[in-house]
């Protein structure tokens, strides 16, 4: 449960022309966030703002897709991935983000990072689901400590034999 919250099977589908959109600082904190964000997420906007980003994120993520994020992000990329996140109430929905790092003017330190998040396609969410959840059994038969690394392989394995990167096997979907 996070924030005492427990997750549903209410599931809430962004609409077609919906696009999710957030900044953070460069520890994560939202510093802004749309209406359809505010929306979906079910909180206000004065209590999203100064929260962690991961306040609406599903417990059935597997770790090893955010801990990608962040490497991703960190080292300047800009990051595409399948998110579940969790509403207030423990409905959930489904995005693909696009996450890219934020630069100060003049600046080559990241300042925060940007996010835009639309409706994925109900196709290819079929089978980032199926990912997810063999990615989720890895992590959690090893255990907290190799939780990461035993995610990872299970996403390495299934993009190594396709000769592409994580970022052209998510857009290829």
């Amino acid at each position: 449960m996070k924030n005492n919250i427990s997750p549903t099977n209410k599931e809430r589908v962004m609409r077609e022309d919906d696009f999710i959109v957030s900044k953070t600082d460069a520890k994560g904190r939202l510093t802004y966030c749309n209406r359809i964000f505010i929306e979906f997420s079910g909180y206000t906007e004065q209590y999203l703002l100064g929260q962690q980003h991961n306040i609406v994120r599903h417990p059935s993520m597997p770790r090893s897709v955010f801990n990608l994020l962040w490497q991703t992000i960190k080292s300047g990329d800009e990051f595409f991935g399948y998110v579940k996140n969790m509403a207030k109430d423990g409905s959930y929905y489904w995005v693909i983000a696009n996450v890219t790092p934020s630069y100060s003017a003049g600046s080559a330190e990241i300042q925060g990072f940007f996010s835009v998040r639309r409706k994925p396609d109900p196709a290819k969410l079929k089978i980032i689901e199926s990912i997810y959840q063999d990615m989720l059994a890895a992590e959690q038969s090893a255990g907290t400590r190799d939780a990461i690394a035993a995610g990872t392989k299970v996403l390495t394995d299934i993009i190594k034999p396709t000769g592409k990167d994580y970022r052209e096997f998510i857009l290829s979907l």
